[in-house]
């Protein structure tokens, strides 16, 4: 057998399964067949220097583009059968609201506030957030992940890792490609792609995707599919290379997106409560009966992929994403220039039926009014070289940035909110008188003489002050509001922040021997945001019961709450930091086919603003009010690398400690965005209870997060033409004990789960397998493929507060491929399969918006005495009437693709 190397990590966790000659990959994407057969290295540019993947002592993996071909790859999610330290996944919003993360760390990515902890680069220029970064790959040379802090190589600065694309280049021979995919669910996929000389010294790119494909959830109100793509991508590229020492690659693209994603389905509907003896007791849903009562439709059989939609009201997805940028690199002596200029320009429109069901509960409209948008400048520079007869590989950069983000929301009580509101309020005071009656309405006068004569409370009186309209609408005309309802009353905010960054850094490698080398980096980053925003709302009523005797009654009309007058607006609120981070990586090659390393990182990640009125101080709100602190981390690892005769082995073991990890969680309500840290003393458990008045540390800060594990994997070839590659991640991703907010404040007691459990969405185990065959079939020069792919993965819980009831068991996902492919590869038809087995899973559960409250468990242990434990029995909530909400994953799909190259 010949002697090949392994497209590997040095955090070894996922490598793909091609080969590519040093030349080749430098010069662009080779043929399938060259990469085969191999035996050579892969080159990648993590480290800002064309290198051996197998010699980089750093936490980076490629994936070449026939690898993701295999795959079935359209954009970064699918890396995640390739990668097992990698989970790429969407929420609300696919186009606005994705989330990465490595070695189970991320940002959940509903709140354009937060940046990701994993950044996402296309062609060495940053995108904004990783939703942003979920559109299609179009043709791909490789991606690259790199594990852990990054800031002394890239120009954004990342807390836990990147991911870098980088697209094919012009050529200056011509080719052109193309392919077509039909398949289930109505799927059409066609793209394409055309290079060649215009000159002596420029040569051009075109490509382009266009993919559209039905929805995987059924509206059973209007019959409507949803969740569904309809979207393009073109991109065209020229490239001037007058000589070998100077290039210009000028790139321009532009994608659009026209989608109604995403919907939702119910976990099944359930109230819980707490027997005498300790047991938890399951009953119908109240919550859930009272919407049906109100002719609402809940689908909680969680998999039929069946929802109800509120005619009139849907997932309006429209995005606008385009841009330009230019690199220059520049050759003179023994440096080079590297110069990356970008302008991008990325825009989202969107509704939602914010309560998830047909009832017209909670919207955002469907008329724009719900907008986020990202104006972007960038400017990286690089200085690199060597010197001292090699013995020096040094690096310098800078590093602008200029971001304006806008944000706008329309969040809006619907028809049938107070309807609702009035059943939610009697079902809380007097829950066996409730009675709906068959037109839905839950408030009649012997509800509210029973509720009288069991409350004896006067107050409840002003629910009859109008006969007409009992319940809330009664409470306005008490509050001096006759004419008042909860009926299209709503916020409209707007939000513009600039953010400014600038950083200089270093990543220099000194050679001591041939053997022994150590690599140090530095970064100093400077960020400084800067917040405009306006607040308006008509919530009359909210204000009025605020201000009245009857302030107890305020919790159902302040759910979206409202500021002083109705209208607030600040300019000019502040966030200014800056940091010095930095790496440390010692390497030694005991003998030519081993590498050893051990390295130490420190990452950063900016703080900011949250975009979100809920951290507002009702009657003196001041935007400071919605800052949140930055991100850091220190990062250890051991890495082994064996590159052998057949086989592959590469170990790693990290740890990183994390402090004031930036958690963004929603409540069923509001975006909550806190910084997690744990006290150097013990808080006697209370953290874990349900009050948010305790837990205040005063005794000094630590890490809160810790995220330390083992991977592993190896790569076979155990018969020409026959690919084999394994990969395994343990790892502990967990939240620490005693846990507090900024400066020791106490938590939200929405986030009494946290303290000692696994971080939301990190499974402890995850596997990833590839088989590759593609033996030639007779002397025809037609040769086959035969391409399997599995991901495993461990329980994960998918909600960033961790409720019980969000968790989801461990799963197997399989993807296959089998094809016949012509001579030198000119044409190739495929059949395929994606989640073979139809396996069912969610990505994300959440609290249904407005739709009950509690939670299975809480973290308190029963021999707690902390207060604010009366609200929990044996650490579970007495009762508990939540209904949640699930983005589900993708169902099986299957197709057939034809390919051809010119």
């Amino acid at each position: 057998m010949s002697k090949f190397r392994l497209l590997v990590s040095a955090a070894p966790v996922v490598a793909a399964v091609a080969f590519a000659s040093p030349a080749v990959a430098q010069q662009g994407a080779a043929p399938q067949a060259a990469q085969e057969e191999s035996t050579g290295d892969i080159i990648v540019t993590a480290t800002r220097r064309s290198e051996a993947l197998s010699d980089v002592p750093l936490a980076v993996s490629a994936v070449t583009a026939q690898s993701l071909q295999n795959s079935g790859a359209s954009d970064i999610r699918a890396l995640n059968q390739l990668s097992p330290s990698l989970l790429v996944s969407s929420t609300s919003s696919e186009a606005g609201a994705g989330g990465a993360r490595i070695r189970g760390i991320g940002t959940v990515g509903d709140n354009p506030g937060l940046e990701s902890s994993v950044a996402t680069f296309v062609d060495g220029v940053y995108r904004n957030r990783a939703g942003v970064g979920l559109t299609e790959l179009g043709a791909v040379d490789r991606i690259e992940v790199l594990r852990g802090p990054q800031g002394t190589l890239f120009g954004r600065n990342a807390s836990a890792g990147l991911i870098s694309v980088i697209t094919k280049k012009p050529e200056f021979n011509f080719g052109a490609e193309a392919e077509a995919t039909y398949g289930s669910y109505n799927t059409i996929r066609v793209g394409g792609g055309i290079t060649g000389p215009l000159g002596e010294t420029v040569a051009a790119r075109l490509d382009g995707i266009y993919f559209k494909r039905d929805g995987f959830l059924t509206d059973v109100v209007s019959g409507r599919k949803i969740n569904g793509r309809d979207r393009y991508l073109l991109r065209g590229q020229l490239l001037f290379q007058p000589n070998d020492d100077f290039s210009i690659r000028l790139i321009g693209d532009y994608s659009d997106r026209k989608e109604e994603c995403c919907g939702a389905t119910y976990l099944p509907a359930q109230n819980l409560t707490r027997a005498a003896d300790g047991t938890l007791v399951s009953s119908p849903n109240s919550i859930a009966g009272i919407e049906r009562a109100l002719g609402g439709i809940i689908s909680d059989n969680t998999f039929a992929r069946t929802t109800a939609l509120t005619p009139g009201v849907g997932y309006q997805g429209n995005v606008r994403d385009a841009g330009v940028s230019a690199e220059i690199n520049w050759k003179f002596g023994d440096a080079t220039l590297t110069s990356i200029t970008a302008y991008r320009d990325w825009k989202l429109v969107r509704g939602q039926d914010a309560d998830f069901n047909n009832l017209d509960i909670l919207k955002r409209l469907n008329n724009g009014g719900a907008t986020q948008s990202f104006k972007t400048f960038t400017q990286e520079l690089r200085l690199q070289g060597s010197a001292f007869g090699d013995k020096l590989d040094w690096l310098v950069g800078a590093y602008f940035a200029n971001e304006k983000l806008n944000l706008t929301d329309n969040l809006t009580y619907g028809a049938d909110y107070e309807r609702y509101a009035n059943c939610l309020l009697f079902a809380s005071v007097l829950p066996s008188a409730l009675a709906p009656t068959p037109t839905g309405n839950c408030v009649n006068q012997p509800v509210l003489a029973a509720t009288a004569t069991a409350t004896g409370s006067a107050t409840l009186a002003a629910l009859n002050a109008n006969p007409l309209r009992p319940g809330f609408g009664s409470l306005a005309a008490a509050i001096g509001q006759p004419a008042g309802t909860l009926v299209g009353v709503g916020l409209n905010d707007t939000y513009n922040q600039t953010s400014r960054n600038y950083a200089f850094f270093t990543h220099n490698v000194i050679r001591f021997t041939d053997r022994l080398s150590l690599t140090l980096g530095a970064r100093y980053t400077n960020e400084e945001k800067t917040l405009d925003a306006t607040f308006r709302d008509n919530n009359t009523i909210c204000a009025g019961l605020r201000a009245s005797p009857l302030a107890g009654l305020a919790t159902l009309p302040c759910v979206i709450p409202n500021v002083p007058g109705g209208s607030f607006s600040q300019t000019g609120a502040k966030k200014s930091e800056d940091r010095i981070t930095g790496t440390a990586v010692l390497s030694f090659k005991p003998v030519d086919n081993l590498l050893v390393y051990a390295s130490f990182s420190r990452g950063y990640k900016a703080g900011g603003f949250n975009l979100d009125r809920s951290g507002l101080t009702y009657g003196a709100p001041n935007l400071q009010q919605l800052t949140f602190e930055p991100e850091l981390v220190n990062s250890y690892e051991l890495g082994y690398k064996w590159n052998g005769n057949g086989i592959d082995l590469n170990i790693a073991a990290f740890r990183q400690d994390f402090t004031g990890f930036q958690l963004n969680t929603f409540n069923g309500v509001n975006f909550i965005v806190v910084n997690i840290n744990a006290c150097k003393t013990s808080l006697n458990f209370a953290d874990r209870d349900a009050d948010s008045a305790t837990g205040v540390c005063t005794s000094g800060l630590k890490s809160g997060v810790q995220s330390a594990g083992l991977e592993m994997e190896a790569f076979l070839r155990p018969a020409r033409h026959l690919g084999v590659n394994l990969g395994l991640t343990y790892v502990n991703t967990t939240y620490g004990n005693d846990l507090v907010g900024i400066n020791g404040t106490a938590l939200p007691a929405a986030l009494n789960n946290l303290p000692g459990s696994r971080l939301s969405n990190s499974s402890q185990i995850v596997t990833t397998a590839s088989v590759s065959w593609t033996p030639p079939l007779g002397n025809s020069g037609l040769s086959g493929l035969v391409y399997a792919d599995m991901r495993y993965q461990s329980d994960v819980n998918t909600g960033s507060d961790l409720d019980r009831e969000k968790q989801q068991d461990g799963v197997a996902i399989v993807n296959a491929r089998l094809g016949i492919r012509g001579s030198e590869n000119k044409w190739g038809i495929e059949v395929w399969a994606q989640n073979v087995f139809d396996t069912n899973y969610q990505q994300v559960s959440f609290d249904a918006p407005l739709q009950g409250g509690g939670t299975r468990a809480t973290g308190l242990p029963a021999t707690s005495t902390s207060a604010g434990a009366n609200s929990v029995q044996n650490g579970t909530y007495v009762a508990s009437t939540q209904l949640y909400g699930v983005f589900l994953a993708e169902p099986r799909t299957y197709g057939i693709t034809a390919r051809f190259k010119f």
